[in-house]
């Protein structure tokens, strides 16, 4: 695996750093039918599976940028 080092421009409040509404509510629709043992097709899971790595990418950036504003204050 790679390592690259890029710099970014970061806003100043985290909840910028997650899906917005409707998107977050389409994963949460997909998850649910799962859940309900109803079977997604092939292109609702792979757009479910999208939106989880989405989701987790968001999420890890949003705990780097709260370290980081945590260690320069």
């Amino acid at each position: 695996m790679e390592q690259v080092l890029i710099k970014i421009e970061v806003p100043l409040s985290t909840n910028q750093f997650k899906l917005p509404k409707a998107v977050n509510n389409r994963l949460q629709q997909l998850l649910d039918r799962q859940d309900q043992g109803k079977k997604l097709s092939t292109a609702e899971r792979e757009e479910a599976e999208g939106l989880v790595d989405l989701s987790e990418m968001l999420s890890l950036l949003r705990m780097r940028a709260e370290r980081v504003w945590r260690e320069s204050q």
